[in-house]
């Protein structure tokens, strides 16, 4: 009985990973491009929950991704902090590296008003995902993101690229 109690705790401990949170940055400083093959955005996936559902037909991954974002959600107060954009980066490393994942973007009311958040890794390899979200009061007071690029930095180096159509 022991035994297995212990390696269900061992088991549930190994699944429990914790996500690390990303911060915001007072400013978002330029940084030199270096782009290597070691580094590189695999996949993005934009969510956009600012706006109500649309009637009628709606693909179901669409739906989907609503109800998952906003699981939980119970009081009126619950969906307005979870209203906003949401930008699911994956992205993959070849070798070894401290890793720093920026998010540069721009919101309607901010017009050209560059924010940036970060989350960092250390000693990252392999395959990874890292998720932003412009949420709650940040969404609802300037408004949804128009324009965004996203960075993998190794050393204070541009090692990785990834930027939507309005970006200049």
């Amino acid at each position: 009985m022991r035994i297995v109690l212990l390696s269900l705790f061992f088991a549930i401990s190994a699944c429990a990973t914790v996500r690390p949170k990303p911060h915001l940055l007072a400013k978002a400083n330029a940084l030199p491009l270096a782009l290597s093959d070691d580094f590189e955005f695999r996949k993005t996936k934009l969510t956009d929950l600012g706006s109500p559902p649309v009637a009628g037909r709606q693909d179901e991954s669409i739906a989907f991704e609503r109800a998952y974002r906003m699981f939980g959600a119970i009081t009126q107060l619950d969906r307005q902090q979870r209203t906003g954009n949401y930008f699911d980066f994956f992205w993959r490393a070849k070798r070894t590296a401290n890793i720093t994942v920026r998010l540069e973007y721009r919101q309607e009311k901010l017009r050209s008003f560059v924010q940036a958040r970060e989350i960092s890794y250390s000693n990252a390899r392999g395959h990874y995902k890292t998720e932003f979200a412009i949420v709650g009061d940040d969404y609802a007071d300037d408004g949804r993101v128009i324009a965004w690029r996203a960075l993998l930095i190794e050393n204070g180096r541009i090692v990785a690229l990834n930027r939507s159509f309005l970006w200049e």
